[in-house]
């Protein structure tokens, strides 16, 4: 599974990236050349569990039931206006999205590209990959009770892509042509071409009921009006109470049609989850330590090493502890908007990543607990950094080089040469060398200081705005604009409140900010919304930052229908140089652990290898007996 979105980093808090994105990057299953259906699909290579497997071995199957799990606003998100996570505007409430859907296939946490039956109990692949047939099981029901059939799987399809949700859907099922009602309980879903991820895209998709939203004579208010009206999905919560904005509180659906099959055993341990949200890291901390809610996790070094300390720590009411993982880092970082001409030329974009002193922010900022980003596909074999400076070879050179040929103007020759390093203090490095190496950058790109500022050749003053919400990036942004200052550049810093925030991320109106891509062990279609030349013109898409390459188009073209693992890694890797190389983004940091602490009585299995802390919190723990 994924790096879950952290509060200091903004991910998009919509369905499509913090729950869509999350089930399609961490389930990434689905490719068999097998023509009969099975249990569940292998993307490469063979899957761990067999057909009637018991459960899966990262959850404790005989886990006690019952008892409430007491969590708080689980990202940067402080307040929530709708319960819909598949429209475009507004914000949805904590825990709709994991509760309340459920999709036809599942992930394996512990595998790497494998998913298995949820609400389809097989599945079936055509032999010339153009189609994917799912069979429903015949026990799956809605929270209505009523049963769910092909025709919901296809209404779902076609809401989605419709105009009533978000756009970033359209991208991702682009390749999808249509869902074809085969009989009550088969849905075939047919695709533009072949694309090894698509039955994977497909197996992801949330479903829903058409009767969402529907009053006593029927009548339904379109999908993009539905806000607080209660969804009916087929997950194992409902929504039992909520003050809008502050809290919800979801209770175990007693009549959850899953609670016996394999995918479902040991997961959802808790009778209630409630959610309170806090404004800010700083009330929620403190409202942890005085025994508010359950469990937190922590995503600022600062606090981790200063403020989990006091008298429930000392007597082990409260546990302190960091969990391993093997998630992809991803990338995260200050991003630069390519819409606005101050970032148009590579070289500024260059200059502005060597004004970051790491060294300095890790043992100043962070206590030294954080490892540099060097790649969009950090502590993953699927980036070009596996060696310091490393050289592509064999095919992935071949790539490079035809793609070179076929976009000269847009090919970032420098992706050919060794693999970027991030840029260091480091000795022999010196941030007083590295400033001196941007200058020189800038002034090639005809920016130099004279009359107090960097201008140029017109005599404009090199400014621009860093925005952010909720502050907790302040000590960070401070020593990075002392750096950016020491160079003529003026920037101003505004802080927002996370619907503003949100709303200006959406409709790109921004300079700079601070973002995260999580990774995938299996990186595919997501990487349309986030890289595409089509997503840089849709308001609302991932691709914030506004990369708008052929290159970059035909890199993700050659991930997304790899064969074999190997040919994803080199295509991987082949676009991680040239996005490093294009200098989109500052690099930070990450961490190799999740830091969570939690009341002594809470208890789990130990983690899988691919997770996300929170939603493994929120799925497979349990209250130990009194």
């Amino acid at each position: 599974m994924h790096v879950s979105p952290s509060p200091f980093f903004h991910v998009k808090q919509k369905f499509t990236l913090a729950g869509l994105c999350i089930v399609i990057l961490l389930a990434l299953a689905l490719l068999s050349h097998k023509a009969h259906a099975a249990h569940g699909f292998a993307q490469y290579g063979q899957m761990k569990y067999p057909a009637n497997f018991s459960h899966f071995s990262y959850v404790n199957p005989n886990a006690p039931m019952g008892g409430t799990l007491q969590l708080p606003n689980p990202d940067r998100r402080t307040s929530f206006d709708k319960f819909n996570p598949f429209t475009l505007k507004g914000i949805t409430a904590p825990g709709i999205a994991a509760l309340m859907f459920e999709s036809l296939l599942t992930s394996s946490a512990d595998e790497i590209a494998v998913s298995y039956g949820l609400l389809a109990e097989d599945v079936e692949l055509a032999k010339d990959q153009l189609s994917v047939t799912f069979r429903i099981r015949p026990q799956a029901r809605f929270h209505d009770g009523q049963p769910v059939l092909a025709q919901d799987v296809q209404y779902s399809f076609e809401t989605l892509i419709s105009k009533l949700a978000s756009p970033q859907f359209r991208t991702i099922y682009a390749d999808v042509k249509r869902a074809v009602v085969v009989s009550e309980r088969v849905i075939r879903f047919e695709f533009v071409r072949k694309n090894s991820e698509l039955p994977l895209i497909v197996g992801a998709m949330p479903i829903f009921s058409k009767r969402w939203g529907q009053d006593a004579k029927g009548q339904s208010k379109p999908f993009n009006q539905l806000t607080f009206e209660t969804p009916i999905g087929t997950g194992p919560y409902l929504i039992e109470k909520f003050d809008p904005g502050k809290t919800i509180t979801f209770k175990k659906n007693p009549d959850y049609w899953a609670k016996d099959i394999n995918v479902r055993r040991g997961f959802f341990n808790f009778e209630r989850i409630a959610y309170r949200l806090y404004k800010d890291d700083t009330a929620r901390l403190e409202a942890f330590k005085a025994g508010e809610f359950d469990a937190l996790v922590e995503y600022r070094a600062k606090n981790w090493a200063k403020s989990y300390v006091g008298p429930k720590f000392r007597d082990g009411t409260l546990v302190k502890k960091e969990f391993k993982h093997r998630n992809g880092a991803g990338i995260q970082g200050f991003v630069m908007n390519l819409r606005k001409p101050i970032f148009t030329d590579a070289r500024v974009r260059q200059a502005l990543t060597m004004a970051l002193d790491f060294e300095w922010m890790n043992r100043q900022l962070f206590y030294g607990q954080y490892y540099r980003l060097d790649s969009y596909f950090s502590n993953s074999e699927l980036g070009a950094s596996y060696e310091p400076g490393s050289l592509p070879q064999g095919a992935e050179k071949r790539l490079l080089e035809n793609l070179q040929k076929q976009f000269p103007k847009e090919f970032p020759s420098q992706a050919l040469g060794p693999m970027l390093l991030p840029v260091s203090t480091a000795e022999p490095q010196s941030l007083r060398g590295n400033l001196r190496e941007a200058k020189r950058l800038l002034a090639q790109a005809g920016w130099t200081y004279r009359d107090g500022a960097l201008r140029n050749a017109q005599g404009q003053v090199f400014r621009f705005e860093i925005m952010e919400d909720g502050g907790a990036m302040g000590r960070v942004i401070a020593a990075y604009v002392r750096n950016l200052e020491k160079l003529g550049i003026q920037v101003d810093v505004r802080t927002t409140d996370f619907a503003l925030y949100q709303k200006r991320i959406e409709e790109f109106d921004f300079d700079m900010t601070t973002t995260r891509f999580p990774d995938s062990q299996s990186p595919g279609n997501e990487l349309w919304d986030r890289f595409g030349s089509e997503a840089a013109k849709t308001k609302g898409s991932d691709n914030i930052i506004g990369v708008h390459s052929p290159v970059v188009d035909a890199l993700i073209g050659q991930i997304v229908k790899a064969p074999t693992r190997a040919d994803l890694i080199t295509a991987t890797r082949a676009l991680d140089r040239v996005l490093m190389h294009s200098h989109y983004v500052v690099p930070h940091w990450y961490s190799a652990t999740h830091r969570v602490s939690f009341k002594k009585d809470l208890t789990y299995v130990a983690p899988p290898s691919y997770y996300a802390a929170e939603s493994w919190i929120l799925s497979t723990w349990w209250r130990k007996a009194p």
